[in-house]
């Protein structure tokens, strides 16, 4: 049972680490880049945040969609191997 209350916390830990822990970056393509500057000249510096948030999304979800597969096939190996350990 504690192993099992063990696991439990270090998953959540991971999910709260990896969803709500940010970091400042400053990860822009050059057209992006332009953009901010271009409106940083016009007087608008409230676009570059969500810039910046927005590509850190699109980098991210690559990563999450192959870490979410990749749990659902170990699930499913991990079942029919104990499946097969039955017969």
């Amino acid at each position: 049972m504690k192993s099992i209350l063990k696991k439990i916390f270090y998953y959540s830990f991971l999910v709260f680490a990896f969803l709500f822990v940010q970091t400042n970056s400053f990860a822009q393509c050059a057209m992006c880049r332009a953009s901010v500057e271009n409106n940083v000249s016009n007087g608008d510096t409230s676009i570059g945040a969500g810039l910046n948030n927005g590509i850190l999304y699109l980098f991210i979800m690559p990563y999450l969609m192959a870490a979410v597969i990749g749990f659902f096939w170990y699930r499913a190996a991990k079942k029919k191997k104990a499946k097969l350990a039955l017969r």
